[in-house]
């Protein structure tokens, strides 16, 4: 197995364990053991890391290594209420100049949504319920909306990844499959009322109080 797949096959295992809930928020990662648990380098688990902190999961400390990143409920609440107060007017501007070409594109990340749903690939229907709003913003050739929700989208995305049920999972493609039709009716009012009330569904849906169980990382990758 060459660097290249051996890292990744790293990071998807730990990114399976966070969310899957086997490691908990806060959870030390200690290099020597994942390097003795995967039967590789350090060096390889170190880049790992860095990946799994750039997706946000973990977070580097000076002098003390690698935590599974702990999100913060308030900051979850506080990045939906930005994301309501920007995505209302995104989808008031979206629906007065939507052509056949993007409701189309839209339709088909619909479609691509429900299939990862239906095959429980968590990380796979993260990304893309995410995504859904980050297209919206490029369709309409707007480069920095878009990168403002993609961070403030990644901001919450692990919370997202380890607290909202697969059955949320599922009501927020039919929800996009609800804003969608509005969109294509061009019925501006419903289609911002729809975002609005999705965006609270999502945040409500999170089950922030779960009590995550706390393993050593041999039993939560096992």
């Amino acid at each position: 197995m060459d660097s290249s797949t051996a890292t990744r096959s790293i990071v998807d295992a730990l990114t399976k364990a966070i969310v899957e809930h086997r490691l908990h928020p806060g959870t030390k990662l200690a290099e020597q053991k994942l390097a003795d648990h995967f039967g590789v380098s350090r060096t390889l688990i170190r880049q790992a890391l860095f990946q799994l902190v750039q997706k946000r999961l973990i977070r580097m400390e000076p002098a003390r290594g690698a935590f599974v990143a702990t999100p913060s409920s308030d900051e979850a609440r506080q990045v939906f209420a930005v994301r309501r107060m920007l995505e209302a007017e995104m989808t008031r501007s979206f629906v007065r100049n939507v052509t056949s070409a993007q409701i189309k594109a839209l339709k088909d990340h619909v479609t691509e949504e429900k299939a990862a749903v239906s095959r429980g690939d968590v990380a796979g229907r993260t990304d893309l319920l995410g995504d859904f709003h980050v297209r919206m913003a490029e369709l309409m050739g707007n480069d920095v909306l878009a990168q403002i929700l993609g961070e403030l989208i990644s901001r919450c995305a692990l919370i997202t990844l380890m607290y909202q049920s697969s059955n949320a999972a599922e009501h927020s493609a039919e929800e996009h499959a609800e804003i969608l039709k509005a969109i294509a009716a061009k019925d501006e009012d419903l289609a911002v009322k729809l975002m609005d009330e999705h965006l609270r569904n999502v945040e409500e849906g999170l089950a922030l109080d779960r009590k995550v169980p706390s393993n050593d990382i041999a039993m939560a990758l096992a």
